[in-house]
C-alpha cells in the first residue's frame, strides 16, 4: 500500500500531461493513473504486465530502474512510428516508479499549437 500523499503528488504533477502515464510498484501493480491513461483503459488495481502481448514488454527496463534507482528510456517502433518510453524511480519511494511513453497519444512532429515568447 502506498501513501495517499504519493498518489495525490502524482496527479498534481501528471494529471494533466497529455501522454498516458502511469505510476506502478515493483511487482507491477498499477497504482494510480493519469486521465490521458485512464481513457485507453488502465486504471488503478491493474497489472502493467499484463496488458497487451507479451513480447510489448520484452524491452521493459522497470527492474533496472528500481534496482539502480536512475531513469531509464527506450526508443520503440511500432506501426511505423516511433516513441520514447520511460521508466523512472519517485524519489523517496524505493520500490515505486512512473511509467509513460512519449508520442504514443501525441504527434510532437505535428503540433497544432506553438508557444509564443
Amino acid at each position: 500500500m502506498v501513501d495517499k500523499s504519493v498518489i495525490d503528488a502524482f496527479q498534481m504533477m501528471w494529471g494533466q500531461f497529455p501522454e498516458g502515464v502511469m505510476l506502478i510498484d515493483k511487482r507491477r501493480n498499477i497504482l494510480a493513473v493519469n486521465a490521458a491513461c485512464a481513457t485507453l483503459g488502465f486504471a488503478e488495481g491493474m497489472i502493467c504486465s499484463k496488458m497487451g502481448s507479451p513480447e510489448s514488454h520484452k524491452g521493459c527496463l522497470a527492474n533496472k530502474a528500481l534496482a539502480e534507482q536512475k531513469a531509464k528510456f527506450r526508443k520503440i517502433s511500432m506501426n511505423k512510428k516511433e516513441f520514447i518510453s520511460f521508466w523512472v524511480p519517485v524519489v523517496g519511494q524505493d520500490n515505486i516508479y512512473l511509467h509513460f511513453t512519449v508520442g504514443m497519444m501525441v504527434d510532437y512532429g505535428i503540433c497544432a499549437e506553438t508557444i509564443e515568447n
